[in-house]
């Protein structure tokens, strides 16, 4: 299974956030810690607020924070909202479909993959939020401090 960008980058944000529950970020920082395009961040955090994951604050001392706790934020609620399908081959088109097992195989184990996805929340993932934070600073994120 391989997920997108759009998807990789929606849990490069929030786990950039999470990280830092304690103050507002902007998307120009975390663009430039991950190496990725601001614009192409501005759409996906556009997006994860209108699904409730960011809020964001106008102004000049403005910026993105969660919406709602990182223990509250469910891995796999974010991947169904930020992934358009999870069709893994085409079996509707295919003159094998009603013959083929395949894809009750490849349903069985989405399933399964998303099932686990559903049993971690994004603070699960935090459980090295020290080494996080000094990658972080690492990567050229100036003016914030790690936290134990």
């Amino acid at each position: 299974m391989r997920l997108t960008r759009y998807s990789d980058y929606a849990m490069r944000v929030l786990l950039y956030l999470a990280a830092r529950p304690d103050r507002l970020c902007s998307i120009p920082e975390i663009a430039r810690v991950y190496g990725i395009s601001q614009n192409h961040l501005m759409k996906v955090v556009h997006d994860l607020g209108k699904a409730g994951f960011v809020a964001s604050a106008r102004g000049r001392a403005g910026g993105i924070r969660l919406a709602v706790p990182a223990t509250d934020i469910c891995v796999g609620t974010v991947l169904r909202h930020t992934e358009d399908g999870f069709d893994l081959v085409d079996c509707p088109s295919c003159i094998l479909s009603s013959g083929c097992g395949l894809s009750s195989a490849l349903d069985e184990a989405l399933t399964a993959f998303m099932a686990v996805l559903d049993r971690y929340t994004l603070a699960d993932l935090m459980d090295r939020r020290t080494e996080m934070l000094r990658l972080f600073l690492n990567a050229g994120n100036i003016g914030a401090h790690p936290q134990p």
